[in-house]
């Protein structure tokens, strides 16, 4: 078994496509075919099952991807530990965040990262699925750092570290009735249509939870992924919002109203930095941990 067959594997399990898979490992797809069937004969049992329609893992196959990526990262861990002997770090981290990040200037310290080791090749995912596909991806192997929001009872298999937290606050449009009340009790907002994240992110999961605590149900009428964009629907009046603080300073037209039926660590949203607590960082890896502490944004 070779660690080119184990890559040709992982990135047709991956990618769920040979073709796909061929043209991510930059390889003519015969080549990628070729691989699997020497693996699969050595191996003795099918690794996928084809159709002219998809590609799909066997059992056998699934079993083998966490094994395969665990030897791939052992070999990773093995070029590093010469690589650093030689004074020159080279690898690949996977990085995955949430299309807003606030908390972390995330363009100054992946530019701080290629000034110090220009060989490091980063890749960066945007969520599609807020922190909970973050989180998956982590578990999965598929990422190798995310800034994400987690719940308050951490996955296991997920190392994480809070960098900042932020406090939720009820917005609403300046000509809305709400506006002049000041203060209001979570079962007043029950028949008003909410701007919020869609399922999935950390700060939709912290209102979701707050609302249910109180035996409140809500109308979530329009979800976007964005918080300058929720801002910006609640200023033209489509609904109201629970917003982290820093988005009403720079929002002009916003009013906070204040909820009095919630703690003070209720409406807290909170942006963690995740690693795997079962797969050893490779040595790019720890050059981007080594960073990050430097380029938190205070909010």
């Amino acid at each position: 078994m070779e660690l080119r067959q184990l890559e040709h594997f992982i990135a047709v399990a991956e990618e769920l496509s040979f073709t796909r898979a061929a043209r991510r490992l930059h390889v003519v797809q015969s080549g990628v075919s070729a691989a699997i069937r020497s693996l699969e004969r050595e191996l003795g049992c099918a690794l996928f099952e084809r159709t002219s329609q998809q590609v799909r893992l066997t059992g056998a196959g699934a079993a083998l991807l966490p094994e395969a990526r665990a030897a791939l990262n052992a070999a990773q861990a093995a070029q590093d530990a010469v690589r650093a002997a030689q004074d020159t770090l080279r690898g690949t981290v996977n990085v995955g965040a949430m299309a807003s990040v606030e908390v972390v200037d995330l363009p100054a310290l992946l530019g701080q990262l290629h000034a110090r080791h220009p060989a490091i090749d980063v890749r960066l995912r945007l969520a599609t699925a807020g922190s909970a596909g973050l989180a998956h991806a982590l578990l999965s192997g598929d990422l190798d750092v995310a800034f994400l929001s987690l719940p308050e009872r951490k996955p296991a298999g997920i190392d994480a570290r809070e960098l900042a937290t932020v406090p939720l606050v009820l917005v609403v449009d300046a000509a809305h009735p709400l506006a002049r009340r000041g203060k209001v009790a979570l079962a007043d907002l029950a028949g008003e249509p909410f701007v919020d994240f869609p399922p999935g992110y950390g700060n939709r999961e912290v209102v979701d939870r707050a609302f249910a605590a109180a035996g409140v149900v809500r109308r979530v009428a329009l979800e976007v992924p964005d918080i300058d964009m929720g801002a910006a629907l609640v200023r033209h009046g489509l609904g109201i919002a629970f917003l982290p603080a820093f988005a009403v300073a720079r929002t002009p037209g916003l009013h906070v109203v204040d909820v009095l039926d919630v703690h003070d660590t209720t409406l807290r949203w909170s942006m963690h930095l995740g690693t795997s607590s079962t797969r050893r960082p490779s040595a790019a890896l720890r050059a981007l941990l080594d960073l990050v502490d430097l380029h938190v944004i205070a909010l």
